[in-house]
């Protein structure tokens, strides 16, 4: 792990700001740890040497509290502006990690899983606090402190600040050493967290599939395989933490020592006064806490580094490409979609899905997409909403208007164009009218019960609340509900994924009446096995895959 990951700065601005407070405040620090070992050995020397009685300490004693009210003040202040700042950052990561996880669509499923994802912004980032709030500060004193101490033991003794200044490097190269494996410790923990919480939510989320065919149970083994692959990995660094501890420990009162006894010596023999010897037994331990503790503060921050790398790895995969134009085609009239020779070759696939696909869907007219499965149907639905790019050939708008490449055209003011229906549709927790209205937020409450109607459900309570992916609705009610959402849109173009998987047979004549109910003033694109849905299409494409020999 790096001291300082320079994708912090650039990520979140609130860490630009904590690293100049820590700066300002750690030189403070130093002032004041100066200042308390000028006094003290002062002041000790003075009662030693000169017999100096109690009121002649009396402001000397004054200025010693003021000075450790002071370094009181500082670490409360430190403290504080960490926390401040750790939250700051924290909510910074947060926001432009779901931004830009939900810019990728479906590509996030690939590399990282919507599991993973929701666990780095949650417990993830929450693991940064041991970063902003006890490592960067300490690294910061431990960069000032001891160069501090040694600009100024230098002009009273060569000797100690010679030794200190050979001692000092052994802590950080010990401390890298042992970092490495820790930094190997904590990765392999947040891997194992991440497969814990991504098998979890597979599982709930199958859990009603599993309880049908008796195998709910049997997946109690398989989570309790994975939490005890998580717990031994987090007892492994915890191990590794303790024992990186006691090392550094014992360095760092080893050097302490070596300046001791030297210093012990010299004053035997007179080759030191008291006041210079006593100054430097008080600034040698100052010199090594800041580094010790930078030690100990590392395991705090190892997590919270492990959980950064894992969002720099979301923030950093390329978006799906942009074009500048903001004008799109009118596609109300007389407009078309037109793909030439379409190829998709996705990482861990053999060869291309689909395959040089090649179809004209045009306004008014319904476009069935059918094909094996693996035939890339839907890669090609999510290349028509911008969320895939073509490994090769090319998709064409054309309206009454002009022609464009989609290439050329500002993804944002495309996507204002699209009614789209998933292959899994979800549904928050709220009322059913409040799912059907997301895909457009103005419509008024007859526009969202003609939409619901018109897929059947008209016996649904609009205000029925259908909890978290529609927890109280069959997969049937699920997809209809979908489908009033591409419906109460009223887009240009309509993408439905599968729209009719899993309905009955009166529940898919509902379903398909309501498609063609949008062709007449859209145009629409559909994936679908069902031979209801064929028949009503105007034209059906075959796609087929490109299989590697």
């Amino acid at each position: 792990m790096k001291p300082l990951d320079p994708r912090l700065l650039r990520a979140a601005r609130a860490t630009r700001t904590h690293i100049v407070v820590c700066v300002v405040l750690g030189t403070m620090t130093a002032g004041l740890v100066l200042a308390q070992a000028e006094l003290l050995s002062s002041a000790i020397a003075d009662v030693v040497d000169h017999g100096m009685r109690r009121s002649a300490l009396d402001g000397v004693l004054t200025a010693l509290a003021a000075v450790v009210l002071g370094r009181t003040i500082v670490a409360w202040v430190t403290e504080s502006a960490s926390k401040r700042a750790s939250a700051a950052v924290k909510s910074q990561l947060r926001r432009r990690v779901i931004a830009h996880a939900a810019e990728l669509g479906p590509a996030v499923d690939g590399s990282n899983g919507r599991a993973a994802v929701a666990t780095l912004a949650c417990r993830g980032m929450d693991a940064l606090d041991g970063y902003f709030g006890r490592y960067l500060p300490q690294l910061v004193l431990a960069i000032i402190i001891p160069v501090v101490v040694l600009a100024r033991l230098v002009r009273d003794d060569l000797v100690a600040s010679a030794t200190i200044a050979f001692t000092l490097p052994l802590i950080p190269v010990f401390m890298i050493l042992v970092g490495r494996m820790t930094e190997a410790s904590n990765a392999k923990r947040w891997e194992s967290l991440g497969r814990l919480s991504h098998h979890f939510l597979d599982i709930v989320t199958g859990l009603v599939t599993l309880k049908i065919f008796g195998r709910a149970k049997a997946q109690a083994a398989s989570v309790r395989r994975s939490t005890d692959q998580y717990r031994t990995t987090t007892m492994a660094t915890l191990r590794i933490a303790f024992l990186s501890s006691l090392v550094l420990e014992l360095i760092a009162t080893l050097s302490v020592a070596l300046v001791a006894v030297g210093v012990g010596l010299r004053l035997v023999d007179g080759g030191l006064d008291l006041r210079t010897g006593l100054l430097i037994i008080l600034l040698a331990p100052e010199a090594y806490l800041p580094l010790r503790q930078v030690g100990a503060q590392y395991h705090a921050a190892a997590e919270g580094v492990a959980a950064a790398d894992h969002a720099f790895a979301i923030l950093e995969a390329p978006l799906p490409a942009s074009g500048d134009e903001v004008v799109a085609p009118d596609l109300r009239d007389h407009g078309w979609i037109r793909i030439d020779h379409v190829s998709v070759v996705r990482a861990g696939r053999p060869g291309a899905a689909p395959h040089a696909a090649e179809l004209v869907a045009g306004h008014g007219r319904i476009t069935v997409i059918t094909g094996a499965s693996g035939a890339g149907k839907s890669s090609l639905l999510a290349v028509l909403t911008g969320a895939l790019a073509p490994t090769s050939g090319s998709v064409t708008l054309g309206g009454a208007d002009r022609e464009m490449p989609l290439a050329a055209l500002d993804l944002a003011v495309w996507r204002r164009q699209l009614a789209w229906v998933d292959q899994h549709p979800y549904l928050f927790d709220g009322t059913l009218a409040d799912n059907v209205r997301i895909s457009r937020p103005d419509a008024t409450d007859r526009q969202v019960r003609d939409a619901v109607d018109a897929v059947g459900l008209v016996a649904m309570d609009l205000e029925r609340p259908i909890g978290e992916r529609g927890a109280t609705l069959s997969a049937g009610e699920r997809r209809r509900i979908a489908v009033a959402r591409a419906m109460l849109r009223d887009a240009p173009v309509v993408l439905l994924d599968e729209p009719t998987a899993g309905l009955d047979e009166d529940s898919e004549r509902c379903v398909l009446d309501a498609v063609r109910a949008m062709a007449a003033n859209s145009i629409v694109i559909m994936v679908s096995h069902r031979p209801a849905a064929i028949e009503i299409a105007d034209q059906v494409v075959t796609l087929q895959a490109m299989v590697d020999a």
